[in-house]
């Protein structure tokens, strides 16, 4: 349980393991909003969701197999809206109130289902509608037409990123496979492509986002070509936002990838988090699902085309690029220019045709299908 307060909404939210049915109960009292579950192995830590209007919340087992959650107030108050989110991916379910406060603590009792006007109807999770998605910032519009992805080839100017077996330098390497993938996507007509930099320019990292973000981008793709010790280490990685990496070495490839902002003198570490509150980490946190599944359809159409892939291809780390919160973002890792094969088959233009055919198709399965995250 978590919650937070924003434009005079406070959201609580419950995450659940499973799809549970719901609907709101009203006892006349403005300071007791209470809503029936079923009986549930309680873990929540009531306390996390004292926030704003929040005063007091408890569960309890009035009947065998029924729950019973009360939010208590601290002034009246009344359920805005009741919905359900469900997963994506490996994320929990999520139930959510949005708790506003009245102007009385006289109102007439509110009906289980629905609220006073002007406020809507609350929706129980057992009819057959779609739940609401969660909010985006309200700096991001929508754009009509065809979906957009931006295409960010790492690195560049006084940046050169690693520096390959033959002394070729990366940041050169993936603006090439940046061009052609953009190259390809312009011929299918499907997506509008935009690239962060198309020429040996350096960006900082959160600029590269916020182009992003500027460019209404449904989808973003972050090319990269690294090093390591091991010379016989080889193959196609995607990696998607975790703030803890999924094993130490992609940790450390996320902390050298940040690093890039100090090598133009540009020291960022003390800039606030993105995400302030809770409104922001569920679109977040639906992001993250989303760029999970895009990952999983670019390994598999690389694996069709090149079957040059890193062992535990799909990985988790924080790199700086990944955190736009309402983006679904990936940072394709597409070889290891310390290993003599991947350097030499980046380096040719066949293969890099090759990998961004399999890349374009991977951007338009995602982007194309109307059950995708497209912005209309």
């Amino acid at each position: 349980m978590r919650a937070a307060e924003h434009d005079g909404i406070t959201r609580v939210v419950l995450e659940l393991s499973s799809s549970v049915n719901f609907d709101q109960l009203s006892d006349g009292d403005a300071r007791h909003l209470a809503v029936s579950l079923p009986e549930l192995d309680w873990r929540a830590d009531a306390k996390s969701a004292v926030v704003g209007l929040v005063k007091h919340v408890s569960y309890a087992i009035p009947d065998p197999g029924a729950g019973k959650l009360v939010v208590e107030t601290n002034r009246p108050a009344v359920i805005r809206k009741l919905f359900l989110i469900p997963p994506q991916g490996s994320a929990s379910y999520r139930l959510v109130l949005d708790l506003e406060a009245t102007s009385s603590a006289g109102q007439a009792p509110i009906a289980a289902g629905v609220l006073p006007p002007p406020a809507p109807k609350v929706v129980p999770a057992s009819l057959p509608v779609a739940a609401p998605p969660p909010p985006e910032p309200a700096h991001k519009e929508r754009h009509a037409g065809k979906p957009i992805i931006v295409i960010d080839p790492g690195h560049g100017g006084v940046d050169p990123g690693a520096t390959s077996v033959t002394g070729a330098y990366e940041k050169n390497i993936v603006l090439a496979l940046a061009r052609d993938l953009k190259e390809e996507l312009d011929k299918g007509g499907k997506v509008n492509a935009v690239l962060t930099r198309d020429r040996d320019i350096f960006i900082p990292l959160r600029e590269r986002v916020a182009i992003a973000r500027a460019a209404n981008a449904d989808l973003f793709m972050s090319l990269h070509a690294d090093t390591v010790a091991d010379s016989d280490i080889k193959g196609l990685s995607v990696y998607t936002l975790s703030q803890n990496a999924s094993d130490a070495e992609a940790q450390a490839l996320a902390d050298k990838e940040n690093k890039a902002d100090i090598v133009a003198g540009i020291d960022l570490s003390n800039e606030s988090p993105e995400v302030t509150n809770i409104l922001i980490d569920l679109v977040q946190r639906e992001s993250m699902n989303l760029s999970a599944s895009f990952a999983h359809g670019v390994i598999t159409e690389v694996a069709k085309d090149t079957h040059q892939l890193l062992q535990n291809t799909h990985r988790f780390a924080g790199f700086a690029v990944l955190k736009a919160p309402d983006i679904p973002s990936v940072l394709v890792e597409s070889g290891y220019l310390s290993n003599e094969r991947d350097e030499q088959m980046l380096r040719r233009p066949e293969y890099r045709a090759k990998l961004a055919s399999a890349l374009a198709r991977a951007i338009e399965g995602f982007l194309v299908k109307p059950h995708k995250m497209r912005r209309s």
